[in-house]
Parts: structure tokens; C-alpha cells; sequence
């Protein structure tokens, strides 16, 4: 049964500056003690936990007849749900239909094209490299890296890119991260359901460290939700087995006006990694290399030529 939700390569160098408070517009002083994101850290599969209050982002209709969890082979979105606007919700149901099939539809993913904020928030395994003026972000797959400016704004007029401007400051443990100016492509999308995103698209990401028992709580939920895997899943990242000390989670909100009727959020938890730094390349192309097979593409009505 789906929850009910309230409306509303490198290998990380892992070295932690400790920089002097500062003092953000329209913010107290920060602390002078900087939360320590160091280390390989991932979950095991690609669905988000709903936020502790508000609104969530829409779900998967589909569910595994086995334990009843969402069905990630079989991605269906939501398209009645109020948050999508009629163009959105056409977009959903049209690529839901394809997938209830069983052939994916064409995503950033299989197709090899740029993640972008928030998207690239599904990604199962990351690193944060923290540093005084910048915190970059490193993604496992297609080697994606996002930078994030320190105490920073953002400029009076953004060119939109593939990962959006990016701007940052420390709240005491919390690390926020303000994005605009996100690039829309042929393959731009705000989830896994294909809900499309226009260039008002504007995302606030929170990171922080939370105890075991959180982490811990969350994990076992997600897993519940969207199904477990014994062991490597298929991008061959797994947990540490012997960790104990606490985990990093990431409170998202996503705002774009042109898409959806209101903000929504949504939180991954993970876990620290049991598993070396996963460094897997994907070339543009229709081939799906976990499933070993070709995916189908848009093709224009009539030739260009």
C-alpha cells in the first residue's frame, strides 16, 4: 500500500576545512564548526522518502504483486495528482504508458544525457568534497560533478547550464544549497516518473548528519517501500556492514510555477558504503547496458532534410 503523504573518478581527498563564522545575507553568523560529509556514501535504491511535513512529489502507481512495493521496473507516475498541471500530467501518463508495458522510456539515465538537479537526486551513490569556497558534489554514474559556490550569490542574470547555478552556506550542521538557472533539454526531467521542468525551476537542498537510529529508520522504510536488495544491487553498491556511526541526509524542495501547482519535497537517507567508489561511464546511445536492450527514442513525424 503507498503512504499516504500530507498535502500541502575521483576518490573523495575527504579533507574537512574548518573555516571562521561568517556571516550570510538574511542569516544570524554561521557556526564556526563545519559538518564533516566526508566518505562514500549510498543507498540502494532510486526512490525518495517523504518529507516530514508538506508536500510530497507524486508516486508510482504501479506496485510489485511479491511485497507489494513500488514497481521500479514498471515507472508510472501519478498523473492525476493535483501537484501536476494538465501539460505535466499529459507528459506523466504518456510515458507511465510506456513503461507499464515494460519497456523503459527514454530518460536521462538510459539515455546517457545530462542528470540535472533534481533528477540527479536519485543517483544511488555520492561523495562531498568540501573545501573553503566550494563544496563539489560527485555522482557515481555518467560522471556527473556539480560545483557549489560558499557564501556566495547568484548573478543578476544566470546563463542557464546542465547543472543550474549553484550557490551555498552552512546552517550550523546543515549545509544549504540554493539552484536556479537549470538548462532544459530534450531529456529533462524532475523525477523518475518524467514530470518535465521548465527553466523557473528552482531547487533548495539541506545536508546534514543524522544519528544511527535515523538513518537506520529511514533506510529500512525506503527499502520497504521501494524494495530491498540482498547484497551489491545491479550498480554494485552495497553498505558498509560494520558501520555504526551516523548517516547523511538530504532534504530537497523543488519550485517551478510552470510545471507544478505548488513547492514539493522530498529526503534520501544514506548509508555509509561498503563498496569502492562505483566509476561507471555512459556514452549517448539507445542501449540500456543493465538490461541489455535498445530503448525506444522520439522520432520525428518527417525528415528535417
Amino acid at each position: 500500500m503507498a503512504r499516504k503523504i500530507p498535502a500541502g573518478p575521483r576518490v573523495c581527498i575527504g579533507a574537512v576545512l574548518l573555516a571562521a563564522a561568517a556571516v550570510w545575507p538574511g542569516q544570524a553568523a554561521e557556526s564556526a564548526a563545519v559538518p564533516d560529509f566526508a566518505g562514500v556514501w549510498a543507498r540502494m535504491t532510486f526512490g525518495a522518502e517523504p518529507p516530514e511535513s508538506g508536500r510530497a512529489g507524486i508516486v508510482n502507481l504501479m506496485h510489485r504483486a511479491s511485497d507489494g512495493a513500488y514497481d521500479g521496473g514498471k515507472l508510472a507516475g501519478d498523473y492525476n495528482d493535483p501537484l501536476l498541471k494538465p501539460v505535466a500530467a499529459a507528459q506523466v501518463k504518456r510515458l507511465g504508458d510506456i513503461s507499464k508495458t515494460g519497456d523503459a522510456f527514454p530518460d536521462p539515465s538510459n539515455q546517457c544525457a545530462p542528470q540535472q538537479p533534481p533528477y540527479i537526486l536519485r543517483q544511488q551513490e555520492i561523495q562531498l568534497v568540501q573545501g573553503k569556497d566550494e563544496v563539489t558534489i560527485l555522482y557515481m554514474l555518467d560522471h556527473h560533478v556539480r560545483h557549489v559556490r560558499l557564501n556566495a550569490r547568484h548573478p543578476a542574470k544566470v546563463t542557464p547550464s546542465w547543472m543550474g547555478d549553484s550557490i551555498g552556506h552552512y546552517e550550523g550542521g546543515t549545509l544549504v544549497v540554493d539552484t536556479v538557472g537549470i538548462k532544459v533539454g530534450p531529456m529533462s526531467m524532475a523525477d523518475q516518473y518524467g514530470s518535465p521542468q521548465s527553466e523557473a525551476m528552482h531547487v533548495t537542498e539541506r545536508y546534514r548528519m543524522v544519528d544511527n537510529e535515523t538513518m537506520q529508520k529511514a533506510v529500512v522504510q525506503n527499502e520497504k517501500d521501494f524494495g530491498r536488495t540482498d547484497g551489491p544491487n545491479g550498480n554494485g553498491v552495497f553498505y558498509d556492514p560494520d558501520y555504526k556511526g551516523p548517516g547523511l541526509q538530504l532534504a530537497y524542495t523543488v519550485e517551478d510555477p510552470g510545471v507544478f501547482t505548488a513547492p514539493w519535497s522530498q529526503v534520501v537517507t544514506y548509508r555509509k558504503a561498503g563498496s569502492e567508489w562505483q566509476e561507471q561511464i555512459c556514452a549517448e546511445n539507445q542501449t540500456e547496458y543493465y538490461a541489455e536492450k535498445i530503448t525506444n527514442v522520439p522520432r520525428a513525424e518527417r525528415r528535417d532534410f
